[in-house]
């Protein structure tokens, strides 16, 4: 009787410390303030990119959306998809997300890290390449710096895991420029 006691007790206690927390913030106020301020604390950006050469076109869109916490620290999520070919050679496809993180120690300086994951898929011409067609999922990690002015930034980044067989990019080291909105 006494452990079945104990046990309803505790029982009880759990479920009145849960109550308690819901009902707190369940009489929490919505006021449309709050939620304008929010939105005025998120930016806006990201990249598109273009190259063209002979029978090569390669094509980028990367939207991204950062919130800014106070005067140092945002973070943010960001969309990434590429199109690339080279006539009678290969086509691909990558596509993928971001899990973005800005600090500025300075409001001139920008330190910034960006864990990416995209989804890769190569298609080799068989007639004309022997490469064997392949399609994988690759992490990338960025470190990166910059110089900020006003809704621009420049500056150079650094992917960690930087795999010279599957990353898209030729070079772990890449520039960077970025537009904030």
């Amino acid at each position: 009787m006494i452990k079945f006691k104990s046990i309803s007790i505790k029982k009880s206690i759990i479920l009145s410390l849960l109550t308690s927390f819901f009902i707190t913030f369940s009489f929490s106020q919505n006021n449309s303030d709050d939620q304008s301020s929010f939105w005025k604390n998120v930016q806006f950006g990201g990249g598109i990119g273009l190259n063209l050469g002979n029978g090569f076109f390669s094509g980028g869109l990367a939207p991204a959306a950062v919130y800014r916490h106070n005067a140092y620290v945002s973070t943010g999520v960001g969309l990434n998809f590429q199109y690339s070919s080279q006539r009678d050679v290969f086509k691909s496809t990558v596509l993928g997300g971001s899990i973005i993180g800005l600090f500025n120690p300075y409001r001139e300086l920008q330190i910034s890290t960006e864990f990416e994951q995209l989804y890769v898929n190569r298609d080799f011409d068989e007639q004309f390449v022997a490469n064997v067609d392949d399609s994988y999922w690759y992490p990338a990690l960025f470190l990166g710096a910059g110089y900020r002015q006003g809704n621009v930034t420049f500056g150079i980044r650094y992917d960690v895991l930087y795999d010279e067989d599957k990353s898209i990019q030729n070079q772990a080291w890449m520039p960077f420029v970025q537009f904030w909105f």
